[in-house]
């Protein structure tokens, strides 16, 4: 049985909404207890920020409700109902090994969704344990607070628990539970889910949740209309802030899309080292769905997903929402396009705009694919001036492109120096390179030695800082025959 007994100096501080939305869109159920759970890590900055008490936490009850052994005040854990479609395939999902505890408000009003993920079997576990894994709680951990350093919007890390339970994968393995911290749950899948099974007034009721949630004041004249290019312009904007810095995210199916704009489900995710557009690392993408050229299609197509859902509230005639849905979704590209083009112009020190900076742009970007250029260390050198080891540099290809950008800067009202410090808070000196990030987890789960893992995290917290003990994190792997792969980690 789980204790209930009160963590009330913690500073939790549940006011919870998401059980006001139609019964069928959640099961109210308490998180599985472990044995005997151990913390493994503790956000202590995130944790202050939403007005918890760092040292509590660290006390065996704070241990305990990230264990799900024990309920904070206010929690009303339950799982959620969702569907999707996974590489294209519709079919029923839900929290299959996560719980909602509640939603903490921050002392500025702030307002998060606590989830606990590997807290045990839900109705939607589909012959899953529940569980997790240290490896990939871990994983999920890194990543997330990376994205979080390169100021890209993310779900959060809280806290990581060991569980003293072993859990069978492909072999035996730690059993561990993640706290995620995220604005919202609420998925594309989330409104698949009731358009599939609920009524149009479910429908309704969830679409005025997630505006007010969201989206602020529903002044607009037609509000439901006003969610879509809400989260159509969020998207746009996060898949354009992925592609700047290399991030695949692996398998970007409707259910691992939220509308509030974060990057979510930190799976078979990966950065890219070696500029090639065909990237891909999901062992079970093997179509390439969901490659690194392909994200901006794909989200496109979640969109256009989530649109059909809407339709029922953006006309009452069938045609009409159909003319309005699709001219919607269309806009998703040029949106898309001017937050790209202007991250890649800052990544070139460049401040305002000129006709020829599209074929600039795609002019580097197609020598660093024929050359095999490291994608964040190529952006690197040109912030420093300081040619890597790469064919790239030495090509008489790059030196015509470089007079070329050079020019092109020398053309700007800006000086060179306000260039070069736009170049340096647009070029990160360090993402979680893939095979560092395998080794801190590998130090972690086979040796229980947590040095390395802390000491990333540290590097990773200030990508645009360029310290010197950096350095070593910009290494890209050896060269090797076998190319890097990762897995779900479910």
């Amino acid at each position: 049985m789980i204790n209930e007994r009160e963590i009330v100096k913690a500073g939790w501080n549940f006011d919870n909404t998401y059980p006001d939305l139609p019964d069928s869109l959640y099961t109210k159920l308490g998180p599985v207890p472990v044995n005997s759970p151990k913390l493994v890590i503790l956000n202590e900055s995130l944790a202050e920020s939403l007005g918890l008490d760092a040292q509590l936490l660290k006390s065996d009850e704070g241990v305990m409700v990230f264990a799900g052994n024990m309920l904070p005040e206010g929690a009303e854990p339950l799982a959620q109902a969702y569907a999707g479609h996974q590489f294209g395939r519709f079919t029923m999902l839900g929290d299959g090994r996560a719980l909602l505890l509640g939603e903490q408000v921050t002392p500025e009003g702030e307002r998060y969704d606590i989830q606990l993920k590997g807290s045990g079997k839900t109705p939607y576990s589909r012959g899953g344990d529940g569980r997790a894994a240290l490896g990939p709680m871990l994983r999920e951990y890194i990543i997330s607070e990376a994205m979080f350093g390169l100021g890209i919007p993310t779900t959060r890390s809280l806290a990581v628990v060991t569980t003293g339970e072993t859990i069978v994968r492909e072999t035996m393995l730690p059993g561990a539970i993640l706290t995620r911290i995220a604005a919202s749950h609420i998925r594309v899948g989330t409104f698949q889910y009731v358009s599939q099974w609920g009524t149009v007034e479910d429908l309704r009721t969830l679409a005025e949740y997630t505006l007010k949630r969201h989206f602020g004041p529903r002044e607009a004249e037609n509000p439901y209309l006003m969610l879509l290019q809400g989260v159509i312009k969020r998207q746009a904007s996060l898949l354009a802030h992925w592609q700047l810095v290399g991030f695949i995210h692996g398998v970007m199916n409707t259910d691992n899309m939220v509308v509030s704009g974060e990057t979510i489900d930190y799976g078979p995710c990966a950065f890219m080292d070696t500029y090639d557009p065909a990237t891909v690392f999901s062992s079970i993408d093997r179509q390439g769905r969901y490659a690194y050229r392909n994200q901006p299609y794909m989200a496109a197509w979640n969109l256009a997903r989530l649109a059909e859902t809407l339709m029922p509230l953006l006309s009452a005639d069938e045609e009409e929402a159909l003319k309005i849905a699709e001219a919607e979704v269309s806009q998703f590209f040029e949106l898309y396009e001017k937050n790209w083009q202007a991250g890649m112009r800052a990544k070139l020190g460049l401040f305002n705009e000129e006709a020829e900076d599209e074929s600039l742009i795609k002019d580097l970007l197609d020598l660093m694919e024929k050359h095999q250029a490291d994608y964040t260390n190529t952006f690197l050198a040109l912030t420093f001036d300081k040619p890597g080891d790469s064919t790239l540099f030495n090509s008489g290809e790059f030196v015509e492109w470089k007079e070329k950008w050079l020019g092109r800067i020398n053309r700007q009202q800006e000086s060179t120096q306000s260039s070069h410090q736009l170049m340096r808070n647009s070029n990160p000196a360090v993402i979680p390179r893939n095979h560092q990030v395998e080794a801190v987890l590998q130090a972690a789960v086979e040796e229980g030695d947590y040095r390395s893992l802390r000491q990333l995290l540290q590097v990773l917290a200030q990508p645009y800082a360029h310290l010197p003990e950096q350095l070593e994190y910009s290494n890209p792997p050896e060269p090797s025959s076998c190319a890097y792969r990762t897995f779900c980690g479910t």
